[in-house]
């Protein structure tokens, strides 16, 4: 009996120490340069490989492929070992962590190596209700392009990697129009793991101010309904609460650039083109953490650190109320009559922020000349701040029970796929009554923006009509769990329609037209024989001078309301049924 209780004493004092021991064998880059540099990426990847063979709470797969030729990874962390996303996600929390997506900005990539270490090595109490995934850096090719350089405003780290990816893509403005391997995968992955919760890992750009970290939550209105007013009353409030009782303070993102905060802001619209709009689209819980880039890097990793070391107690706390949000918002949006397509602030509504920052002066530049602004950090001070986080719609579409898409349009079936949209083929002709759209007006911008013109401020008109469609075409039911992807592409006027992304440049483009001196006869028959076309003819040559002072505009006018015109111009081939 004296032997066994040694033995037990042995085995309870070896244990106490074991912890630590195992976080000793497992130091991060970023832990051995005391804070001053990140791990490369294949420092990363074989530090995640090494844990994986050690601890079974932790498992690492390839998922798809990057731009990079190297493929995406994703670490999963759950202390009952289950790694089938299919079971776990029933029950658990499903907590998604993004890294890397802008490379240089690489706080989240060593914070989270961190975590998973801490977590399976049990320095960190292990969660019962939640699972842990990261994607340990998500742009690739942007990590393999180290420099010292181009993170002009930021301190720290050493040396990082480029915010374009291979393709020199800015990865965070492409989960829309998905041009990236990377973006495809990411769907890939968010469509295996369903994730509850999502973070995304950034370094800010903007002001100066007293806190190192920032959050920037996605827009509550936008999210919409009870999920929404739980985002923004319950999760931000606890998140905020529960750093502040670790000593650390944080803010909402101080959404200004070249000017200084006490004069309000407001709260960043993240539009489905970044992380945190396209994952709202399936009622996920998103944030971006935005640590400030003037705090030194230490610093900032640790309190990135601390920020999703106090998500997950949140999400252990929450799952049930989580669970139970995410169903009311996919079950409420299947009920839905209209949807928002534009937003905008609303001016009767804003929240006062107690706000730490430094006073600025504005100086003469001795570069230019011209007045400079300069933060004193000498000068703290606590302010209360106007900001504006309420948004309404300004425009809105019935919402319609069917799309059809023309069978020609497989780029645009192909990411339907991707996000798990379903639809059928029609397999014979058939006569539908639908509603169709012309575009009348949009605009485009000037310069590229990420290989793109894109277009905005579009506006169509609609009408009613029987059209067949072919064997081949297809037929989209709206009112399933892709119900806002659905909406914010195939909507024209939505921000990030696929529309306004240029996949349907083509019918902007008249295929066939008229030769003046051959057209000049026929156009004189028609107003001949159209009292009703001769009258608006008239009116827009007296109404309108520029009109009437450009003889080809005329004609060309005149074409346009003849047989001769395509139908194809201008006609948005994307078709609505309504109830």
């Amino acid at each position: 009996m004296r032997y066994f209780s040694f033995l037990l004493l042995f085995c309870l004092v070896a244990c106490e120490h074991k912890p630590e021991e195992k976080v000793a064998e497992f130091p991060t880059h970023f832990e051995t340069t005391e804070g001053t540099e990140t791990a490369t990426y294949l420092q990363v990847v074989d530090f995640y490989i090494r844990l994986a063979k050690e601890f079974p709470e932790i498992n690492v797969q390839t998922v798809g492929e990057t731009d990079s030729g190297q493929p995406l990874h994703i670490a999963t962390y759950n202390p009952d070992g289950d790694f089938n996303f299919n079971k776990i996600g029933q029950n658990k929390t499903i907590l998604l962590i993004n890294n890397g997506i802008h490379p240089g900005e690489s706080d989240g990539i060593d914070a989270t190596m961190m975590l998973f270490r801490d977590l399976a090595a049990g320095t960190l109490a292990p969660p019962k209700n939640t699972v842990l995934v990261a994607i340990p850096v998500y742009n690739v090719g942007g990590a393999l392009n180290r420099n010292t350089a181009t993170r002009a405003n930021q301190n720290g780290p050493k040396a990082y990697g480029f915010r374009g990816n291979a393709k020199n893509y800015d990865l965070n403005r492409d989960f829309i129009k998905s041009d990236t391997k990377n973006a495809r995968t990411f769907a890939e992955i968010f469509h295996l793991v369903k994730p509850d919760i999502f973070i995304d890992n950034h370094v800010s750009n903007g002001a100066d101010y007293q806190y190192t970290l920032t959050h920037l939550f996605t827009q509550h209105d936008k999210l919409g309904g009870h999920l929404g007013e739980y985002l923004n009353t319950r999760i931000r409030p606890a998140l905020e609460a529960a750093l502040l009782e670790d000593n650390w303070e944080i803010t909402p993102y101080v959404n200004v650039y070249n000017a200084v905060p006490e004069t309000g802001f407001s709260q960043f619209m993240d539009y489905p083109r970044y992380s945190t709009g396209y994952t709202t689209l399936w009622n996920t819980l998103g944030m971006m953490v935005e640590t400030h880039m003037l705090k030194p890097y230490k610093k900032r990793v640790e309190g990135t650190y601390a920020l999703m070391q106090n998500m997950i107690r949140i999400a252990e706390n929450e799952t049930e109320n989580i669970k139970k949000f995410r169903k009311k918002a996919f079950d409420f949006s299947k009920t839905l009559t209209h949807y928002p397509t534009q937003w905008e602030i609303d001016s009767t509504r804003n929240s006062i922020l107690n706000f730490k920052g430094y006073e600025a002066d504005s100086l003469v530049s001795e570069v230019t000349g011209k007045p400079r602004l300069r933060y004193d950090r000498s000068r703290p001070f606590t302010k209360e701040v106007v900001y504006k986080d309420f948004m309404i719609p300004k425009d809105s579409v019935r919402v319609p029970e069917y799309y059809v898409i023309k069978k020609g349009y497989t780029g645009i079936m192909e990411l339907m796929q991707l996000n798990n949209i379903e639809f059928e083929v029609l397999e014979k002709d058939t006569l539908l009554t639908v509603e169709s759209y012309r575009i009348e007006e949009y605009k485009t911008r000037n310069s590229p923006y990420e290989g793109h013109y894109l277009h905005y401020d579009t506006k169509v008109s609609r009408n009613q009509e029987k059209i067949t469609f072919t064997e081949g075409d297809f037929v989209v039911p709206v009112r399933q769990e892709g119900i806002r992807y659905l909406m914010e592409t195939l909507e024209p006027e939505a921000t990030d329609s696929f529309f306004n992304w240029n996949f349907f440049d083509t019918i902007l483009q008249q295929k066939e037209g008229f030769s003046p001196y051959v057209f000049e006869d026929e156009a004189a028959t028609l107003l001949k024989q159209d009292s009703v076309l001769r009258d608006s003819f008239l009116t827009k040559k007296a109404t309108d001078p520029k009109f009437e002072a450009n003889w080809y505009a005329q004609l060309s006018w005149l074409y346009r309301q003849s047989d001769h015109y395509e139908k194809a111009h201008m006609s948005y081939p994307v078709f609505r049924v309504l109830k």
